[in-house]
């Protein structure tokens, strides 16, 4: 067959014909999108396998909480979303607030087995702290009534316990109130790579076996430093510049601590060995400071509203130079403040507060044996984190111990004295303890 004259020929009539220009750049940009997007599939795989691999790892160590919900709280507050945690956990409390009336479950205010008198013998110590005044009428038996707790120290008991109710509305909860000697314990602050950071520390989780053995209690400290609005100071450097004004827990070099306003009642002086600061004071002198403002989130945290119902802890000193610890549920920063100044405490602050962070404990072993989790008590049995979490080496957050001041022989020859309140001075065997601020 001749062809058509000027006729185009194809040059492989069995071929595929080639595509139209258009197609040919539509199917170009296909496939630089394919490219685009394996290339953006990549870089999000390769941040999420680090991003899940840290998570994974917080949601598996017991130092960010009992819980799988606290565990990953803490991951994302420590990663850019602490708002978003807080707002949810503001939800979430303030749709399960504590009820309304009602009576404690039985046995959470525990009855003394005998009333608390004044001891004659024995090394000089403080008077035994007088009965609380019930917050909630009609009193319920025991409640606000002291029973010693942990061991005793050269035969005189070093710590009493107690439980109440918070504020006449809330009747079916109970908060634990401890009061602790400071002429027979000696505090000391341990510090750990979450709070404050830094290191190394001298006195760190977990409790060491020489230490065990003269152990008393322990408490936890407060908020994360982000959180705290202080500073912190130990082992003779600061590892967070000290606030003046700021609440102050402050351990002194012969074991001595009190919690005061930094720069008037308490300031740095060579004997100071510890501070850690968390927020401004909740009492002073002996009353709720004035114009306590639970939606005040400048001065008392913002970590939740201060209005939330939800564990919260608090640490305080008497006018004859006691420690009073309180914990429990259901309380907001106004209750916290009215069980502390119940309690005696002419200045008190906050400590930490959440569930998982509410914790204190006393140890009774065996005479010459030391504290274990095994002879531990809570100061609430409805505390998280048991009797041991200070004993072990993933603790890595702050807590205060208080140690008996004669060691773990108790064998000084103790001369016979009177519950007297101390005088400023008044020593302890060979030790001198300071009463500043106390």
């Amino acid at each position: 067959m001749k062809g058509t004259a000027g006729a185009k020929v194809p040059t492989d009539a069995g071929g595929d014909s080639p595509l139209p220009r258009p197609a040919r750049r539509k199917l170009a940009r296909a496939g630089r999108r394919r490219r685009i997007l394996l290339v953006v599939l990549v870089l999000v795989v390769g941040l999420l396998v680090p991003v899940g691999i840290s998570l994974g790892s917080a949601l598996n160590d017991p130092a960010n909480g009992s819980s799988v919900g606290a565990r990953a709280a803490e991951w994302f507050r420590g990663h850019g979303a602490e708002s978003v945690v807080n707002w949810i956990e503001n939800v979430w409390y303030t749709h399960h607030q504590p009820p309304i009336g009602g009576r404690p479950p039985k046995g959470e205010i525990r009855v003394p087995k005998q009333p608390v008198t004044a001891i004659a013998v024995g090394p000089a110590h403080l008077p035994p702290p007088p009965p609380i005044v019930p917050l909630a009428s009609p009193a319920l038996p025991g409640e606000g009534q002291w029973s010693p707790a942990g061991r005793m120290v050269e035969g005189v008991p070093a710590v009493y316990e107690t439980e109440l109710r918070p504020d006449p509305v809330h009747t079916s909860q109970v908060v634990g109130v401890a009061w602790m000697d400071t002429m027979l314990l000696d505090a000391t602050l341990y510090s750990g790579n979450i709070i404050p950071g830094g290191g190394p520390f001298t006195h760190t989780a977990p409790i060491q076996s020489d230490a065990a053995t003269s152990l008393v209690a322990v408490f936890n400290a407060g908020f994360l430093m982000a959180n705290a609005d202080g500073g912190y100071y130990t082992d003779g450097r600061t590892e967070i510049p000290l606030r003046d004004g700021a609440a102050s827990f402050v351990v002194y070099a012969n074991g001595t601590a009190t919690v005061g306003e930094w720069g008037r009642d308490v300031t740095m002086t060579p004997d100071v060995v510890s501070v850690r600061q968390n927020l401004d004071l909740l009492v002073d002198g002996g009353q709720p400071v004035p114009g306590l403002d639970a939606n005040d989130i400048t001065r008392w945290g913002f970590t939740l509203g201060n209005q939330v119902y939800v564990w919260r802890s608090g640490v305080g000193v008497t006018a004859d130079g006691a420690l009073v610890y309180v914990g429990g549920p259901s309380l907001n920063i106004t209750s916290l403040a009215n069980v502390l100044a119940a309690a005696g405490c002419v200045r008190a602050m906050e400590l930490d507060i959440n569930t998982d962070w509410v914790n204190m404990a006393t140890y009774d072993p065996a005479v010459g044996q030391p504290a274990s989790p095994s002879n531990g008590a809570n100061l609430l049995s409805t505390m998280t984190g048991g009797t041991g979490r200070y004993f072990q080496s993933y603790w890595e957050r702050d807590f205060i111990t208080m140690s008996s001041a004669y060691g773990a022989a108790q064998s000084v020859p103790a001369p016979t004295t009177t519950t007297t309140t101390a005088p400023s001075g008044k020593s302890k065997g060979a030790k001198t303890k300071s009463t500043a601020g106390g």
